[in-house]
């Protein structure tokens, strides 16, 4: 199968969101996407872009997309998040997914970073597996924890 791995342009974001809601779809929250077009045109390709994306292209269509940004931390300096890695599902097991991650891994050695990280969903036991295999290891004592506009505002309020 042909295709092949690029820079995400600022025209590619409508495709790119879609994958975005085919993944909130995959991970059963289908609602939980409110980001729009112009959110992600503005925040990836402004004068201060918060992500980087790469995008993999099969006769003119993305089919799939990985989106990183830098963090930092406090024992390893700069390091880059892999927010998302998505392949549209009927273009599954075709080499896509691996190719977009050995990209990421690519630009994280560019970039000089010292950890890449992510997050995977515990039930997601084709990817862990992918992960595993690839080198990467699986924080299994480690919680992701994350509080959403209505919990600021609610501990905003008692604080």
């Amino acid at each position: 199968m042909s295709f092949s791995i690029r820079e995400a342009k600022k025209e590619d974001m409508p495709q790119v969101l879609a994958l975005i809601k085919e993944l909130a779809t995959f991970e059963r929250e289908p609602e939980a996407v409110v980001t729009t077009v112009k959110d992600l045109e503005n925040e990836g390709f402004g004068e201060h872009p918060l992500f980087h994306c790469f995008v993999a292209v099969k006769e003119n269509e993305i089919v799939g997309m990985a989106l990183v940004y830098f963090r930092f931390s406090t024992w390893k300096g700069r390091t880059i998040h892999l927010e998302d890695l998505i392949v549209k599902e009927t273009m599954r097991s075709k080499g896509l997914g691996s190719a977009l991650y050995e990209e990421v891994i690519k630009y994280a050695k560019k970039q000089g970073v010292r950890r890449v990280e992510w997050v995977v969903l515990d039930w997601n036991e084709g990817a862990i597996k992918f992960y595993e295999r690839s080198g990467a290891k699986i924080l299994k004592d480690w919680c992701t924890v994350h509080m959403d506009e209505e919990g600021m505002t609610n501990f905003l309020e008692i604080n």
